[in-house]
């Protein structure tokens, strides 16, 4: 998703400290809660990611100290500073970066996200978030030669490319929603792997 702030990675090189930044799932995770977001707290981010006050703050650190999160404000909330901040970088990376990372780590991230996308999809499942009729789940088993792989790989890329500016379009409409028409927590998953033989 476009961020007003540094692009993590589109068209570059690896940044070995963004390789470090995503290596920890709760890092990655306060990421994309802070590109959805735009801004939040510690607190706020424990809250919505179910995780706890802790271990969210320490991360949240690590990660202004990688200089991939800045802190943007403070309020008073019953006492306490509250320190809000917001992602300076994409929480994912493309197709040469992911690339340019060891098979090791590829396959530590893998499974973490794979992890992540079954327990959200079943916890979906079971609240109801496939009954809308125009929800998706499909899965199609294809042959390809490397030339229709190559094609695959970059239909995948146009398809996050497009889904991150209808992110941003539909929160620029924000302001104009009618009260009572929330925004839809959404995710999408996009797999593209070779089939054990």
């Amino acid at each position: 998703m476009p961020l007003s702030g540094t692009d993590a990675g589109r068209d570059r090189p690896l940044d070995p400290k963004l390789a470090k930044a995503l290596s920890h799932p709760l890092r990655q995770r306060i990421l994309e809660r802070l590109s959805l977001s735009g801004e939040a707290s510690p607190s706020e981010l424990s809250h919505a990611l179910d995780e706890p006050l802790g271990n969210v703050a320490y991360h949240v650190r690590i990660l202004q100290r990688l200089g991939f999160v800045e802190l943007v404000g403070t309020r008073q909330v019953r006492g306490a500073l509250e320190h809000h901040y917001r992602a300076l970088a994409h929480p994912w990376l493309d197709a040469e970066q992911w690339a340019q990372l060891p098979a090791a780590f590829r396959r530590l991230a893998l499974a973490r996200t794979l992890r992540d996308i079954v327990s959200d999809a079943s916890d979906a499942g079971v609240a109801g978030g496939f009954d809308p009729p125009d929800a998706q789940i499909r899965r199609v088993s294809i042959e390809l030669d490397q030339e229709g792989w190559s094609e695959a790989v970059r239909l995948l890329d146009q398809t996050l490319t497009a889904l991150e500016q209808i992110h941003t379009d539909s929160t620029a409409r924000a302001s104009e929603r009618q009260p009572g028409q929330p925004m839809i927590d959404t995710q999408v998953a996009l797999l593209l792997f070779r089939r054990r033989p």
